[in-house]
């Protein structure tokens, strides 16, 4: 059995995580702000898992055990808040819109961590304002609890590019279209294509993470053709998948 690592503060401090670098298990008495601002955060805990490009940031509340893994070289900065602070009021993780106030205000309140001066207290409330503001963004990819669709993963999370129907999937798992569909609507509250575009959005972040180009994520993710992917793509996120970062 993983042991899992419990720290009494959620810690604020910035971290470079190198490429495919992870952080253990754990869990924190208190809330905490995730944010990359270079390369792609990825969390896991037993409800699924949620991928952060440096457009957005990730919120993990208290007592939330989960994991960190690093797609890409990642500049890694990390707000803890007491358990009775939760400026959103989410009591599950979330994926947040990072505004480019949002970020350079992570970014500095995150260098000098052990700074409690009235200028640094003055720069928290602001960002705590901002992060108020922040739109959630519908970016989990929960883990399904029914057998059929965790093989059905399984297959998707391996080959996100396979395009065969979901009668045809079903075939192969033997069950219907309808059965898994229904699966679906009552576990996750997912219809088949949504579940789908959550997988293949996930696995592009982490490829073009590791700077692949955009014409081969498209192709490895089952996207049509490139501008169907970028359509896809900048309705999810707001911007292009070849854009860099607003800054």
């Amino acid at each position: 059995m993983q042991k899992i690592r419990h720290e009494s503060v959620a810690p604020t401090r910035t971290q470079h995580l190198p490429s495919g670098g992870e952080i253990d298990a754990h869990r924190h008495d208190g809330h905490q702000i995730i944010y990359a601002s270079r390369g792609t955060i990825a969390i896991t805990t037993d409800a699924g898992s949620w991928v952060a490009p440096a457009t957005r940031a990730l919120w993990v509340p208290a007592g939330t055990v989960h994991q960190h893994q690093a797609h890409g070289e990642l500049d890694l900065h990390l707000v803890g808040l007491p358990a009775a602070e939760n400026p959103l009021n989410l009591a599950t993780p979330a994926v947040l819109a990072v505004s480019p106030l949002l970020r350079e205000l992570i970014v500095a309140y995150t260098q000098t961590p052990q700074d409690d001066g009235p200028a640094r207290r003055r720069l928290r409330t602001v960002m705590l304002d901002q992060l108020k503001a922040a739109p959630e963004q519908p970016l989990h990819l929960p883990v399904p609890t029914v057998p059929l669709l965790q093989d059905l993963h399984d297959i998707l999370r391996a080959d996100p590019a396979d395009n065969r129907p979901l009668d045809e999937l079903g075939r192969q798992l033997g069950a219907s279209s309808r059965t898994l569909s229904r699966h679906l609507r009552t576990d996750l509250g997912l219809t088949y294509p949504q579940w789908r575009t959550q997988i293949r959005l996930h696995h592009a972040l982490v490829l073009l993470a590791n700077d692949t180009p955009v014409t081969v994520v498209a192709l490895r993710c089952g996207w049509s053709s490139p501008s169907t992917f970028i359509s896809v793509f900048r309705r999810t996120f707001g911007h292009t998948p070849g854009a860099p970062p607003t800054t």
